[in-house]
């Protein structure tokens, strides 16, 4: 495997329960900003026997890359929602649940509503 591809795949299994990340966000992390295509393709060829957190990968908007209402799309609804994470119309809350969400919530706080 070469060296980047492992770092992708290391990239997508650091992500913790109950986050999520964009296909972007796991580019630079694995050191390869600009490369969210690349992500994308290396999530559909993930070698056998390797077990990752694909359904913690979205769109940057958020949105789960697959079409809506697609099996694949419903499995990564329900992994997500089974972690805690809210999903609603295929779409997650990056300020809440991505990654560098936890950064807002330290400064600022949740809005009250």
């Amino acid at each position: 495997m070469q060296d980047r591809n492992a770092r992708i795949y290391a990239a997508i299994a650091a992500i913790p329960p109950g986050r999520v990340a964009s296909y972007g966000a796991i580019a630079a992390r694995a050191g390869l900003p600009g490369r969210a295509r690349l992500v994308g393709r290396l999530l559909g060829e993930v070698p056998d026997g390797m077990e990752l957190p694909w359904f913690r990968v979205l769109r940057a908007s958020g949105h789960v890359a697959m079409p809506p209402g697609s099996r694949g799309f419903r499995e990564q609804c329900r992994r997500l929602r089974a972690e805690g994470v809210e999903v609603k119309n295929g779409r997650v809350p990056l300020s809440r649940f991505g990654l560098d969400g936890d950064l807002d919530h330290a400064l600022w706080g949740w809005p009250e509503g």
